[in-house]
């Protein structure tokens, strides 16, 4: 059988490989759950074989599935490179975009460096600090184009482009002491806010024992073994470790990350914007 595939099928089995059920992955893709079964019974008749695992409660990846996957995300970014270079190949201009320093840290560079091969007449200012600055710097009119980290309970607006699990870490030596000593960033921070929420609600006695306002601060100081700190699952760095189960830690809600951008935009600024989403959807698979 010849196959082919669209964009959609390729996001929606994404959206199942990351999420693990089809109703949460229908929704990512704003599809039914039975329009989603029916694109992944036709794209695993095409392959020949089964992608996903469904006998347990969540769905798995196959190894068939786990080495698709790659292929998929490959496909997806190199549709969207294509779209992109082509609509606006000669595109010139400036962009002012802020963005939390963890996560322009781990997952940034190769997306802004892909949008920079395909439009080099394009200036990017980018500036990384934590996320209630960059709100207050966007409602101010210094950026186009903004990351923000938030809490999905309290705050909306903007289009949701990642969700970070958090966890608590700590050096891989590090023993926690009755008393917790902890290292965060200063206010405002969510990561901050959510950590001594948890431990206020869970009558956990702690201090905070050292304060950095950038990620490689936090990071020396928690490897230095100075106290614990709060990390997104995806972002733990070699030589520090989660400690949840070790020490009954309170459980951390996820945080997300949303893309915020301003009513009115140049094209170029519009094009961006676009480009993190798509490319963003394809990295958290």
């Amino acid at each position: 059988m010849p196959f082919f595939v669209d964009t959609l099928q390729l996001k929606s089995f994404v959206a199942i490989a990351e999420t693990g059920t089809f109703g949460q992955a229908a929704a990512t893709v704003s599809r039914t759950q039975s329009a989603l079964s029916l694109q992944i019974k036709k794209l695993e008749d095409q392959l020949g074989c089964e992608l996903f695992d469904r006998t347990g409660r969540r769905v798995l990846l196959t190894p068939q599935g786990e080495i698709f996957l790659g292929y998929a995300r490959r496909m997806i970014q190199l549709q969207w490179e294509a779209f992109s270079r082509l609509r606006e190949p000669d595109m010139e201009g400036e962009i002012r975009f802020g963005t939390p320093e963890d996560f322009a840290t781990h997952y940034l560079p190769t997306v802004l460096a892909s949008f920079r091969q395909h439009h080099p007449r394009v200036k990017l200012n980018v500036t990384c600090d934590l996320t209630l600055n960059l709100l207050d710097g966007f409602h101010r009119g210094e950026y186009e184009v903004i990351l923000a980290k938030r809490d999905p309970q309290r705050v909306k607006g903007g289009t949701k482009v990642w969700r970070e699990p958090l966890i608590w870490a700590a050096a891989d030596d590090y023993i926690p002491e009755e008393r917790l000593s902890l290292v965060l960033s200063p206010q405002p921070c969510i990561y901050r806010d959510r950590a001594l929420a948890a431990l206020d609600r869970a009558k956990r006695s702690w201090h905070i024992s050292y304060t950095s306002p950038s990620l490689a601060g936090t990071i020396a100081a928690v490897k230095a073994g100075i106290g614990i700190t709060v990390l997104p699952a995806h972002m733990i760095p070699e030589g520090i470790h989660p400690i949840r189960k070790e020490t009954k830690l309170p459980h951390l809600a996820d945080a997300e990350l949303a893309l915020m951008k301003r009513e009115e935009l140049s094209k170029v600024s519009e094009l961006f914007a676009e480009h993190i989403v798509e490319s963003l959807e394809v990295l958290h698979a």
